[in-house]
């Protein structure tokens, strides 16, 4: 099975790797958890514009056809930005709903959909709500999150279950939110001088990148295999071991990100906080670890 991207992919992922780097996403980050969405709005129609969302939309609906691998690269250089708002959710919705014209919307970035899987994200500011089934419902009370950009509510009368895209690209979201995190802590090491030394030269401080790293490069052809099995039977199990893997190499990537930058880690006005927050969030949004190993052992 090839695992190597085309020259066409690569591009589209340069390319919106760097429409993200020049669009302040960390303001925006911060301007959504403040109940902000205007730049988070903005950020999402430059999306648009580069055709995000036609990708998960039938050509019929004004889509380009629903391209998995081309969704997986989008959704990885949108984690590696952290950028706010209901990505995953709102691609994967458009597998499961039937109104043509809410489609044509979606494609065109103009609705936002959030699924209840079992928490509604950004309920406040979607469009529609939806169970995994397709199913309108309405979203409830407001819960917690670790990432104060994940606003989470609950929903009432959600059905249970997965979209299996969705798992798939929450983990391209992990494994991009963790190379940002790693590539940061690697500059980071480069700098920060104790005992007369950058401490990037000190043996245990590489060998925690290292591993780090190590876990990010097998974890990504695990995403990029469950895109290609998108459509064939294999395809949820594909997309709960990519999700384990990605799980656990984002949150080793922050865990690392809090070692090597110490105190300031955690500090709300240094940028690479928020990443570290939202990799702590995803590692159990769209299924736990724990329930996507389960699901790989039932498919054996």
């Amino acid at each position: 099975m090839k695992f190597v991207l085309s020259a066409e992919q690569r591009m589209f992922g340069e390319t919106l790797r760097r429409l993200l780097a020049g669009a302040e996403t960390a303001k925006a980050v911060r301007a959504w958890a403040a109940g902000d969405a205007a730049p988070g709005r903005a950020l999402w129609a430059q999306a648009a514009e580069a055709g995000v969302f036609a990708l998960a939309v039938p050509e019929e609906h004004g889509g380009a056809g629903r391209l998995p691998v081309e969704l997986a690269v989008a959704m990885e250089e949108l984690g590696r930005a952290a950028a706010p708002g209901p990505y995953v959710e709102t691609l994967a919705a458009a597998e499961v709903l039937s109104d043509g014209g809410l489609l044509e919307r979606i494609a065109e970035g103009e609705a936002m959909v959030s699924v209840a899987v079992p928490y509604a994200l950004d309920a406040d500011v979607a469009d529609l709500v939806i169970g995994a089934d397709g199913t309108a419902v309405q979203a409830g009370e407001r819960v917690a999150s670790l990432d104060p950009a994940r606003r989470l509510f609950k929903a009432d009368g959600a059905p249970s279950g997965l979209i299996d895209l969705g798992v798939m690209l929450c983990a391209a979201q992990q494994i991009g939110l963790g190379r940002a995190l790693l590539d940061v802590s690697v500059e980071y090491a480069k700098t920060r001088q104790q005992f007369g030394r950058a401490i990037g030269e000190y043996q245990a401080v590489k060998h925690h990148l290292a591993t780090a790293l190590v876990e990010l490069e097998f974890a990504r052809p695990l995403v990029y295999g469950a895109a290609l099995s998108y459509g064939t039977d294999d395809f949820a199990r594909d997309a709960s071991a990519a999700k384990v893997a990605a799980s656990d190499a984002a949150y080793l990537a922050a865990k690392t990100a809090l070692q090597v930058h110490a105190a300031i880690g955690y500090t709300d006005e240094y940028d690479p906080s928020l990443w570290i927050r939202k990799a702590r969030a995803l590692h159990s949004a769209w299924g736990t670890p724990a329930e996507h190993r389960a699901r790989v052992v039932a498919a054996l």
